[in-house]
């Protein structure tokens, strides 16, 4: 006789942890598949690293001043479409996602590299869903390079965690660490000579032919389940309630956070009613999703979970230090010490290099010890001074202080990186991984438009208050004076030259402060983490195959080796994941939810 009994998360854990057996067997489709996903990570760190630092060009050369949007268009337009990742992962399957996201991503890369206009450009990094929103124009490129990128990265994700259970995945993302190194490491470089040559329009063409190899990749190789419900079905178990809310929220929210102080005044109406409206709507949506939607996008375990929280909290405040740090830092290279695109890249590289081997050595770390704890304290102490030291910096540091200086910062983000995925799912049942990892994307994206805002926010507010009133006037009206300044530096004379550099110094001073007590929000949300078992069970419904079915599997005699905890009774299978979040087990030990 079979019953049901009702067990605490930790009885789960102990349970999920007696459940531990062998590692899965991997073999060639794994690894293409895994290959597939590194490619995307590289896309993602180029376009990261190496547009941060080409960005004054470009406006420069396309005649714009949006200066603002050409770096935060990317991130709201990805963090608007990784919501819905999750359920279309779930409801229509992982491959057709990753796939559509790629070929987004890629339309996106070509329409920036072919921009004759910044509203061109900015329809290619994902601007256009904002004037879509708010001037009801026809979305003829709405959002595409920012979808595609941000629901790319958020499809490998969980298509990883489909693949490698938990504990062993620090040296996978290890691997994957050393391929962003690399990305990262050439693509200041790059981008600054690209842009020095006048060919930053191929800084956008290189994602081309990356795209085309992960896309054959992923369809050759990436042998998942896909559900068999009907289309019908399968849009009855979307959260759409809560899925517009969020968007729509988060959109408006970032709109206000972007136009005050640059477009209009913060006591304008045109920023107020958007950050009401979007500030509001974030509050009813964490709502309705706790006490009414029955299958909710915020995994439920975020209110139950205090490590879970901790874990979100964390990934919140690390997603804005480190865009801060990414995009802000060339800004006082080219402005205050005199960098070139070129040269801004060579000294950023204690940031772009730091940032992914510390990455890597906290996966492998965290594998080899099983304790991720210790590591989110190193990492927002070091933050905390690293941060700290670069607020000293001025116009007349030396080179060797603003290189050297950015090591503790970019080796704090590095391990904060990797570090905050742990607590997220550590609690979690397996079976919520694609909810719970699509919600940790949204979160880091969410993150850095605020990263990018605020920080801009405060460097237009500091230069407004330092640069000379007729230095102003003659800047391009309603721009952000820091991108519409710097093209002009080179070329002042003395005494205005300084002056400007020095105003520059002082902003940049300002950013690096605020991030300091960003980084000790971070360091107070690792007070309600805790130590929790990292489990080794995979959602078989999702996994890998490497054969045909019919062929020979993982196991032995052809039978693919499955856990206890598989409820792959049918591909179609209801998620297992339900609105109480009460764990169930049976007398057969078979996991599920109610």
């Amino acid at each position: 006789m079979s019953f049901i009994t009702p067990v605490s998360c930790e009885s789960y854990q102990a349970l999920n942890s007696s459940a531990d057996g062998p590692s899965p067997a991997r073999g060639f489709n794994f690894w293409m598949t895994f290959l597939s996903g590194l490619l995307v990570e590289v896309l993602s760190a180029l376009d990261l690293s190496a547009v941060s630092t080409t960005l004054p060009t470009i406006v420069s050369d396309l005649h714009g001043n949006d200066f603002i949007w050409a770096g935060s268009a990317y991130t709201i337009a990805a963090t608007a479409v990784i919501p819905f990742i999750g359920h279309f992962a779930s409801t229509f399957g992982r491959k057709p996602v990753l796939l559509a996201m790629i070929l987004i991503f890629a339309l996106g890369s070509a329409l920036c590299g072919a921009a004759q206009s910044m509203p061109m450009f900015l329809a290619g990094r994902g601007e256009h869903l904002v004037f879509t929103l708010h001037t009801g124009l026809k979305p003829a490129h709405a959002a595409i390079q920012g979808f595609g990128g941000g629901g790319s990265m958020s499809a490998v994700q969980i298509i990883n965690a489909d693949m490698i259970p938990l504990p062993e995945r620090g040296k996978f993302q290890g691997i994957a660490a050393v391929m962003w190194a690399v990305a990262c490491s050439a693509g200041p470089i790059i981008g600054g000579g690209l842009a020095r040559g006048g060919n930053w329009r191929w800084l956008f063409y290189i994602n081309l032919p990356l795209c085309g190899i992960s896309f054959t990749l992923s369809t050759a190789f990436l042998r998942v389940r896909n559900p068999t419900t009907t289309l019908a079905e399968k849009i009855k178990e979307m959260d759409l309630i809560g899925l517009t809310l969020v968007v729509g929220s988060t959109v408006s929210f970032l709109i206000g956070m972007t136009w005050g102080g640059v477009q209009f005044s913060w006591s304008s109406a045109q920023v107020l009613a958007p950050l009401t409206i979007g500030a509001v709507g974030i509050v009813l949506f964490f709502v309705i999703e706790a006490l009414w939607i029955p299958r909710p996008t915020a995994p439920s375990f975020l209110y139950t979970s205090r490590t879970t929280l901790s874990g979100y909290l964390g990934t919140f405040f690390h997603g804005i230090v480190v865009i801060a740090l990414i995009y802000y830092t060339p800004i006082y290279l080219q402005a205050t010490q005199g960098a070139s695109a070129l040269t801004s890249g060579i000294d950023m590289l204690p940031i772009v290099a730091l940032i992914p081997i510390a990455a890597m050595f906290t996966a492998v770390t965290v594998q080899v010890t099983k304790r991720y704890l210790p590591l989110n304290i190193i990492g927002w102490v070091l933050a905390l001074v690293g941060f700290g030291v670069l607020s000293i910096l001025t116009e007349t540091s030396p080179r060797a202080a603003y290189v050297g200086l950015q090591t503790p910062a970019a080796i704090a983000t590095g391990i904060l990186w990797i570090c905050t995925t742990f607590p997220v799912l550590a609690p979690l049942p397996y079976s919520n991984s694609a909810h719970a990892l699509a919600f940790f994307s949204f979160t880091r994206q969410f993150a850095q438009s605020w990263g990018i805002t605020i920080a801009g926010t405060i460097l237009q507010n500091g230069l407004q208050r330092a640069l000379p009133p007729a230095y102003v006037a003659s800047l391009p009206e309603g721009a952000s004076l820091a991108y519409a300044a710097i093209p002009t530096v080179a070329a002042l004379d003395e005494p205005l030259r300084t002056e400007v550099r020095v105003a520059f110094a002082r902003a940049t001073q300002t950013v690096w402060r605020v991030m300091v007590a960003v980084a000790g929000a971070g360091l107070l949300s690792v007070v309600l983490m805790r130590e929790v078992p990292m489990k080794k069970s995979l959602d078989e419904r999702w996994g890998l195959r490497e054969r045909d079915e019919g062929g020979r599997g993982g196991g032995e005699g052809g039978e693919k080796r499955v856990s206890y905890f598989d409820l792959a009774t049918s591909p179609g299978a209801e998620s297992p994941v339900g609105g109480s979040g009460v764990i169930q087990v049976k007398e057969d030990r078979v996991a599920s939810l109610v």
